[in-house]
């Protein structure tokens, strides 16, 4: 029995380093921007205007200390690298006063954007990357219950229960995270079939068939004649006027 088991593990250890193990592999030193780039509206790909994006206490911050007034300039730093199926994790915060001059709307508001267009092609004044956004959102101090880990879609739509859903904004079924306390993330992405978003470990919304916009004038520009799907793309952290921070990002590739 012990030589059968021995040689059991052995199989199973060579069938793991032959076929590779999905693992999780940090995308943030914690030291510096290496490998992540902004995208600023009104300013070049590559120009981290205002200091937006940074680094301290092993976290991405974004801080409009430097700003004179929010005026629209919507930012995201994107990593380096294109995917397509993996799981992506982190932790983020929300800290401090909005940037004056930002919406309402934006309070305690940002994101991830998963399966962007590439940022070189974004026009200069563009808001967002064409996108689907998995929109993080902190609680207010009205009383009203504020869900976070929400799907956006800038230039895009998705598929629910079959039907093709164009609404631009839906809340997940999350519970409101109030304060500066850090907030755990994680969405799975399985190319242009289904996308899973998790609060804490559980699943609080999901969808099928990530698709371009055809009538959106962004989504037209990447538009490869009639195939709408959308499998795979770059991926940014979102600044919308609100100081937040994320550390611990992580991926995990899926074979």
């Amino acid at each position: 029995m012990k030589n059968w088991c021995v040689a059991t593990i052995c199989v199973l250890t060579t069938f793991s380093a032959a076929f590779g193990a999905e693992k999780w592999e940090s995308l943030f030193n914690g030291k510096n921007l290496d490998g992540w780039t902004p995208k600023i509206k009104g300013y070049a790909f590559g120009e981290n205007f205002g200091d937006t994006f940074r680094v301290k206490d092993g976290t991405i911050q974004v801080r409009y200390d430097k700003y004179d007034g929010f005026n629209d300039q919507f930012g995201h730093l994107f990593y380096k690298t294109a995917f397509s199926h993996y799981r992506l994790k982190m932790e983020y915060r929300f800290t401090g006063d909005q940037c004056e001059g930002g919406a309402g709307w934006a309070f305690r508001n940002s994101g991830v954007m998963l399966h962007c267009q590439d940022p070189k092609t974004m026009g200069l004044k563009q808001d967002f990357p064409v996108s689907i956004e998995v929109q993080f959102l902190g609680g207010k101090d009205d009383g009203l219950k504020r869900a976070t880990c929400n799907l956006c879609t800038p230039g895009t739509h998705v598929e629910m229960n079959g039907k093709l859903v164009k609404r631009h904004c839906i809340d997940s079924k999350s519970e409101t995270y109030h304060g500066d306390q850090w907030v755990s993330m994680e969405v799975e992405v399985r190319g242009n079939e289904k996308i899973i978003h998790k609060i804490d470990g559980k699943v609080v919304m999901e969808y099928d068939k990530p698709q371009l916009d055809p009538s959106d004038a962004d989504a037209k520009k990447v538009l490869s004649g009639e195939n709408v799907a959308l499998g795979m793309g770059y991926f940014s952290l979102q600044s919308e006027s609100h100081p937040v921070d994320f550390r611990n990002i992580e991926i995990m590739e899926l074979k």
